[in-house]
């Protein structure tokens, strides 16, 4: 196969998983590497099918939300629900008459049979199985029964599903792109559900006849997938069809080296969105779970890891993936995060930075804000960090406790002092003249000729502004609160001393 094509076949369960932006993001590299994976072969295409035939687990509106976060994100399709193409529909409940079409050429062919297992019988076998310390398995019960007898039950209306046909005995080969040949003793493998009780195919079904027809050429899933590779190869065999490449990744793993769960913090794109991560940071930290673009360090020279998209499709190279586990490592993400909101120019970030400060802004203007964000920009790891990060700029009155105005060992009497020196030599400055250079220039001109040490006087006055241990420093904070917003607030902590 010749062309490239690739797919990001997602449930409609209501949220894009963390885990699954670095498939769909590793789908999208091989689609759009310059002449694709394989020679000659030009831009490939980037498929979203939905694979919805589990009805249970579908929540409304999931589509159009994960259809507009890849939007976000820039992932841009090329096929799917919401751009058509000849290979459609791209939803799996439309496609039910392609299944039954098929899945009756499998019953031709000798390659599946008609079970009748009630649920509770299913049941009993697999916990007699247990039992007796055997791993449960469907027992073929229903493999042998005569077309005399099939025909009955199929006309007395019993419940059935469709099963694949499993060779009893050898080996079945499989080839992982990244892992090479793996084997598998046939006698291990279970003849698994094609089609469900209610028609509806199971995804080993339905995944590869979809596979087929839209002529997929790479297939990009997680490493839980394996156990049921042999079981996707037998099927492209029995309908005579060439398999697409299989790579399977590793799992994206929390610290602790468990799999990602919401119980113990985010898993959603969508999370990380409303907390004001940017998606090229989402993207850039996504890309290095499982692919390095590169070779080991020479010399122990350190490699950027900073990469726009367009550098990851010009670096990306299916052999570079990893098949180790790659773990989540938040501080990493918060990293390249802080890293871009700093490459933003300061109209960019005060519209990211909009939405977490809506009252600030009809309450102060759209030049102050931005002078506020300006100082923050080069601390915030997020952008919702803005909110609390900038509290002290619009506040009325600052709540802190007088002892925070102390410096080192220095008494109260002795802050208090130094802050009506500051609050004298501020005063001076003309209203016009208020800037940060102005403000520093006049304190340490004054502390330099006094022969005194700078922190006992900037200390207080920047606890005295912000009511904080940590903040920007005291120059720039006076600039912006303006002269007489700073004189109030160091005359107000003067009163508490």
């Amino acid at each position: 196969m010749s062309k490239v094509r690739v797919r990001f076949a997602p449930s409609p369960t209501g949220f894009l998983h963390i885990g699954s932006l670095r498939t769909v993001l590793f789908n999208y590299l091989i689609a759009k590497k310059e002449n694709g994976p394989s020679a000659g072969s030009g831009q490939g295409k980037l498929i979203l099918r939905i694979e919805d035939t589990d009805q249970k687990r579908e929540v409304k509106g999931a589509v159009e939300s994960l259809i507009e976060v890849l939007d976000w994100l820039g992932l841009k399709f090329d096929e799917g629900p919401n751009l058509g193409g000849k290979f459609g529909p791209y939803i799996q409940s439309q496609r039910l008459e392609i299944y039954k079409k098929y899945a009756a050429e499998a019953l031709k062919k000798g390659g599946a049979y008609y079970c009748f297992c009630s649920p509770e019988r299913l049941e009993k076998m697999r916990s007699d199985q247990q039992g007796n310390g055997e791993p449960p398995h469907y027992d073929r019960t229903c493999r042998d029964l005569s077309e005399k007898e099939v025909k009955r039950r199929l006309d007395a209306g019993e419940k059935v599903v469709l099963r694949q046909k499993m060779p009893l005995s050898g080996v079945v080969k499989v080839k992982d792109e990244l892992r090479g040949e793996i084997e598998f003793k046939a006698a291990d493998l279970e003849d698994h559900v094609l089609i469900k009780s209610d028609g509806m195919p199971t995804y080993q079904f339905a995944s590869v006849v979809d596979d087929h027809l839209m002529e997929i050429s790479h297939v990009l899933r997680g490493e839980e997938w394996i156990p049921s590779f042999p079981k996707n190869i037998l099927l492209y065999k029995a309908f005579n069809w060439t398999p697409p490449k299989f790579i399977h990744m590793p799992l994206t793993l929390n610290k602790e080296g468990g799999k990602l769960s919401k119980r113990q913090g985010d898993v959603a794109v969508e999370d990380y969105r409303a907390k004001g991560y940017l998606p090229e940071a989402l993207l850039n930290f996504s890309v290095l779970l499982g692919w390095s673009p590169y070779t080991e360090n020479v010399s122990g020279q350190s490699q950027s890891e900073i990469l726009s998209l367009g550098e990851m499709i010009k670096k990306f190279e299916i052999k570079d993936l990893r098949t180790s586990g790659a773990v989540f490592d938040i501080e990493k993400l918060d990293y390249f995060n802080g890293y871009y909101i700093r490459q933003k120019n300061l109209d960019e970030l005060a519209e990211l930075c909009r939405p977490y400060l809506v009252k600030q802004w009809e309450k102060k203007g759209e030049r102050f804000v931005k002078n506020v964000i300006r100082l923050e920009q080069e601390r915030l790891k997020k952008l919702s960090d803005i909110n609390e990060a900038t509290e002290f700029f619009f506040a009325d009155r600052l709540k802190y406790e007088p002892k925070l105005l102390i410096w080192k060992k220095l008494s109260a009497k002795e802050v208090k002092k130094n802050l009506e020196e500051v609050y004298e030599q501020l005063e001076k400055i003309p209203e016009g003249n208020w800037t940060n250079d102005s403000i520093e220039d006049a304190l340490m001109s004054y502390i330099k000729a006094r022969e005194v040490k700078v922190g006992d006087y900037l200390w207080p006055m920047r606890v005295a502004l912000t009511g904080r241990q940590a903040s920007p420093g005291p120059f720039d904070v006076a600039e912006v609160l303006g002269k007489p917003e700073s004189l109030k607030r160091i005359k107000f902590a003067i009163s508490l001393l």
